[in-house]
């Protein structure tokens, strides 16, 4: 019988949710998790559109994986998509708080204090919400992990996008802070996600010029990421590959920003 070195990063047996899954990276992270073998339930704030990406993905993988509308920001809708995940999967094993988004500030000076508190909301506290509701199955999972969807921004100077890269910048802390106190029973991880092109781009203020502009990044890779490598990055999080990480930040950015001492 031969080796099969892949065996480790199979999600088969593992019940999964996702937020903000129904399109972009989210999307990409669901159909990699499914065609690793995982059931998943897509929670979004566009119930419809989860729907329909859920059966594109079960169609293409041919493994459960269902849509579901979820305001994350309410407390009574997380609570009614984790028990209603529990009971068509039988469980929980796996959260995937994906869900975020942050518009541009053209000035920065000028950005009134709700939005701060609406980001805070969104990308921080939903987070701790779902994952405080998930924690009972979490425990009684084999392997039971939360992963997020972190932002580079979080950790680098982001003043055009200040409240969005400074809730991630919270979500980074709280998070850490829960794979302590979820030590030996759950695992917590976090992707720091750079520069990847998608739709949301232009809802968040990213006019067409920057985007080009963006394209060719100042990286060390040379050019912005796909959405299947951040997927790439969270099967392995997910997984029993990654059974012994928890606690970390973990950069999937194109290895960031090229600095040079001395100019050209």
């Amino acid at each position: 019988m031969s080796f099969d070195a892949f065996a480790e990063f199979r999600m088969d047996g593992h019940n999964v949710i996702i937020t903000g899954g129904a399109q972009n990276i989210g999307a990409g992270i669901a159909k990699t998790l499914s065609g690793a073998g995982a059931k998943v339930m897509i929670a979004d704030l566009n119930g419809e559109m989860a729907a329909d990406t859920a059966a594109e993905i079960a169609k293409e993988t041919g493994n459960d994986c269902r849509g579901i509308a979820c305001d994350v920001t309410d407390k009574a809708a997380i609570d009614s998509v984790v028990k209603t995940t529990a009971e068509a999967f039988g469980g929980i094993s796996t959260l995937v708080n994906n869900v975020g988004w942050g518009g541009r500030q053209p000035d920065p000076s000028a950005i009134p204090e709700e939005e701060f508190v609406n980001s805070y909301k969104l990308n921080t506290i939903s987070a701790y919400r779902i994952s405080m509701a998930c924690v009972p199955y979490l425990e009684k999972a084999e392997n039971g992990s939360i992963t997020n969807s972190g932002s580079f921004s979080s950790a680098v100077p982001a003043y055009d996008i200040l409240p969005y890269g400074t809730a991630k910048a919270a979500l980074n802390q709280m998070m850490v802070s829960l794979a302590h106190m979820l030590n030996k029973r759950v695992r917590v991880n976090s992707i720091l996600i750079g520069t990847v092109i998608t739709e949301g781009y232009a809802s968040a203020g990213i006019t067409p010029e920057m985007q080009e502009r963006m394209m060719h990044p100042d990286n060390l890779i040379g050019h912005p990421g796909r959405p299947q490598d951040i997927a790439n990055a969270m099967l392995w999080l997910c997984s029993p590959a990654a059974q012994w990480v928890s606690g970390q930040t973990i950069n999937v950015h194109g290895g960031g920003n090229v600095v040079r001492l001395f100019g050209q």
